[in-house]
């Protein structure tokens, strides 16, 4: 494919979801042709399954069955947004992909990292962002900057133990030393201006290798 296609990762209250879109906006006043996406969601079906994995009623909700829903929804927002952009050589910028099923249901849900990555490589075929950015923020840390966020929507995700969002982020820590080529750590516990320019300049840096 023509495009790039990039992805943002890290645990609850890292802020990626903002610095993505200021990233966005410096890579468009450059001239870049940029789509901003997020998982999961991004188009109707997508969205519609976002509502049931995160509605905060649906506490029950089993852990294989949570990871099968985000694989559902990841297949159709390929398939319908991603994919196309790629094909017509835009930079893809994700909030959220295959890291995060890894690392929430693969690692903190005790599912496997390994199994969720065969249901998702059944999902997804082929199509892998060549450059995964990992926002590293100490779990407690990002709990604090959500309880502060009034604006921010809560999730049944918020719902969580302190314990499963330190096991997120190991994690993490697994899946970067694991895929190291593609996914690079930036500091999230900066000020948000800092932020933007280390993943600025990461991204900016691979779109013109």
């Amino acid at each position: 494919m023509k495009g790039t296609f990039i992805t943002f990762e890290g645990g609850e209250g890292a802020g990626k979801s903002t610095v993505l879109e200021r990233v966005a906006c410096k890579l468009r006043d450059l001239g870049y042709d940029v789509l901003t996406t997020r998982e999961p969601g991004g188009i109707q079906i997508a969205e519609a399954i976002r509502e049931v994995i995160l509605d905060t009623s649906y506490t029950a909700m089993d852990a294989k069955t949570e990871a099968l829903l985000y694989a559902a929804a990841r297949r159709q927002h390929l398939v319908e947004k991603v994919i196309p952009a790629l094909e017509e050589g835009r930079v893809v910028l994700c909030d959220r992909f295959i890291d995060s099923s890894l690392a929430y249901q693969g690692y903190a849900r005790g599912i496997g990292i390994d199994q969720i990555y065969t249901i998702n490589q059944f999902a997804i075929d082929t199509c892998m962002p060549s450059l995964t950015l990992w926002f590293k923020l100490d779990p407690a840390t990002g709990l604090k900057r959500i309880k502060k966020n009034q604006e921010r929507e809560q999730n049944r995700l918020d719902l969580e133990t302190l314990t499963f969002h330190e096991k997120v982020n190991q994690g993490y820590h697994i899946l970067a030393e694991r895929f190291s080529d593609r996914i690079q750590p930036i500091r999230a516990d900066l000020a948000v201006e800092e932020v933007t320019e280390l993943a600025f300049n990461k991204v900016l840096s691979h779109i013109n290798q």
